[in-house]
């Protein structure tokens, strides 16, 4: 095996970190996380994630986690309504979607972030993560890498594994590609106990999700397994919005003014989201990677993730797409069908580029028809389309 007597190191504990360790210490690697959290009770932000049955879910299969997963995911959490800007119902599958139907290409089951990172964490060997290890740089060392870290530590790895996300402080030191504005901003709120602080629009969504379309403009929301709810306004806008927009995120009542506004031709229900939540807002930004980016091979480093290819949201494959990195990297670093590292990564790292660029170009052209003059419509055939080939 290749990676035999070789230490490795990935960079980033999120879901696509934890699947390659798992994946790599069920090969009796010797594997190491290093992750920036200070501990694994550090607070895990963002929506829920939807497993898609060929990438994260086949992930999972490989990492004999399936029976963990179906014990933490959310059954019910997939349900979808799409709706106006007056809250006016197009389409809903909560009647005829089943709460459960693995193995069915159509059926992705939710899961919340923070399950499922406590999920890997448990499948991982002691002390497999390093906690507070937010990395600052490395230099060449031999055949590998020296790593140094924010709290004065260092480290040596033989093979490093970027899994440090969108902004990662690894993909310098193998290229300097950088990802690129897609035109979209996202304003994320989110709304603590909302049965009790944010009722009405808690008893719309019935623990599903709600995908709201008007005047170029979305309004995305979704249910957490905590009880909170969490929302995304997205729209178009410039790259530097969020500091050009005089807006104070922290401040409630400029964020709902600002609201009132932008979002002026929306029914009034849809305040109650900007009324209760918590402050401060998130501006988000959507970015992606270039769809011709490439790199030359190296024999000791490459990235998974949103590091090799950060997407939109719009098609939910970011998180899908880690943990598929995770499974390929793993097989070519082990089945031995290579002659060499460099010749095993190159392997992941071509199959990697090749359904990355479909993925982002899927994302972004979805993200064009969800903020488009006819978003609800062109939703709305995709949906139902979906739903019919899904009873075929």
């Amino acid at each position: 095996m290749l990676i035999k007597n070789k230490s490795i190191a990935i960079i980033g504990g999120g879901p696509g970190g934890l699947t390659l360790a798992r994946l790599l210490q069920l090969k009796n690697a010797d594997v190491r996380v290093y992750e920036r959290d200070f501990d694994k009770n550090a607070r895990v932000q963002g929506s829920p994630l939807d497993m898609h049955e060929d990438s994260g879910m086949a992930a999972l299969r490989g990492a004999d986690l399936l029976e963990e997963f179906k014990e933490n995911y959310r059954p019910g959490a997939d349900k979808t309504l799409i709706v106006n800007h007056h809250a006016k119902v197009f389409y809903s599958d909560h009647d005829s979607k089943p709460d459960e139907d693995f193995g069915n290409a159509h059926f992705r089951p939710e899961i919340d972030r923070g399950p499922l990172r406590n999920m890997l964490l448990k499948s991982l060997q002691p002390e497999t993560v390093v906690w507070d290890s937010h990395f600052i740089s490395m230099e060449r060392q031999g055949e590998g890498w020296i790593l140094h870290f924010k709290n004065g530590s260092s480290a040596y790895a033989d093979l490093v594994i970027a899994a440090d996300g969108a902004n990662s402080k690894v993909r310098p030191y193998l290229t300097d590609i950088k990802p690129v504005y897609s035109g979209i901003t996202m304003l994320e709120g989110n709304i603590i106990q909302a049965e009790k602080t944010a009722p009405a629009i808690t008893d719309f969504l019935k623990g599903g999700k709600i995908m709201a379309f008007g005047n170029h403009q979305n309004l995305l929301l979704g249910q957490k397994g905590n009880g909170n709810l969490g929302f995304y306004a997205s729209f178009r806008a410039d790259e530097n919005w969020a500091s050009t927009s005089g807006l104070d995120f922290s401040d409630q009542t400029q964020i709902l003014d600002w609201y009132k506004k932008e979002y002026s031709e929306w029914d009034d229900s849809w305040t109650e989201l900007f009324e209760n939540a918590e402050s401060p807002f998130i501006p988000r930004p959507i970015y992606y990677m270039p769809l011709d980016e490439g790199w030359k091979t190296r024999p000791n480093l490459t990235l998974i993730g949103d590091a090799a290819h950060v997407m939109p949201p719009f098609a939910g494959e970011g998180a899908n797409m880690a943990m598929l990195d995770a499974l390929e990297l793993s097989k070519c670093l082990t089945n031995d069908s290579s002659h060499s590292m460099e010749e095993a990564i190159a392997l992941y790292e071509n199959q990697m580029r090749k359904r990355a660029g479909e993925a982002i170009q899927e994302s972004l052209d979805n993200g064009e028809r969800m903020h488009s003059e006819k978003a609800l419509e062109t939703m709305l055939a995709f949906f139902n389309g979906h739903q019919g080939n899904k009873n075929d």
